[in-house]
């Protein structure tokens, strides 16, 4: 067992442990920053029973293949390419948290509050939703990076389906607090999710 978890998996497996604990601690503090200890819970780690499923069931998949097909694992310029869009993901999902401030909560707001405007600026000019799309790429990222093919296409299609209803479920809250200027910028900028108007 032991030379199964030769360089590429000792890397790979690294690269996945410090993406996450870097994505949900980062978020967490974030959520302190922004929010203040008083309004920040467990569920800022953003860690469902859904998401550590998912996340064991990569892991399981990782072992059975690099078990039965290690040379699976060797396509670098794959694992790099996770590792690029994990990296990516990252980036985007932060500069969405950041340029949002207070505004960006972790749960779809149904009621309008003081402090929640309609932030269009920075990333936001670019992508209506960036910390969806961060979240997109990161999650699919680290399939890629773990060269896991069940799992990249199950992330693909789990987290697509999960955020093209989230976003029609929020959008409406939004179109409700900010009226025709929200749906001006629905018309000019995209979601960041592919294939979700």
């Amino acid at each position: 067992m032991a030379e199964l978890f030769g360089y590429a998996a000792c890397r790979q497996l690294l690269q996945m442990f410090i993406s996450i604990i870097f994505f949900h601690v980062s978020e967490y503090i974030l959520a302190l920053v922004f929010h203040g200890k008083s309004n920040v819970s467990f569920k800022s780690l953003l860690i469902s029973k859904h998401y550590a499923l998912a996340m064991i069931c990569s892991l399981i998949e990782y072992l059975i293949e690099i078990y039965f097909f290690p040379g699976l694992k060797e396509y670098w310029w794959i694992s790099n390419l996770g590792l690029a869009m994990v990296v990516l993901g990252e980036i985007i999902r932060k500069l969405a948290i950041v340029t949002a401030g207070q505004a960006f909560t972790h749960l779809i707001k149904v009621y309008h509050e003081e402090n929640h405007q309609l932030v269009t600026n920075g990333i936001y000019r670019y992508v209506r939703h960036p910390g969806y799309c961060g979240f997109f790429i990161w999650s699919v990222g680290t399939q890629i990076m773990l060269c896991n093919p069940i799992s990249t296409v199950a992330f693909t299609v789990v987290v697509w389906k999960f955020f093209s209803g989230r976003i029609p479920y929020e959008e409406f809250f939004l179109k409700q607090f900010f009226g025709s200027d929200y749906e001006d910028y629905m018309r000019k900028v995209p979601s960041g999710i592919p294939l979700v108007r």
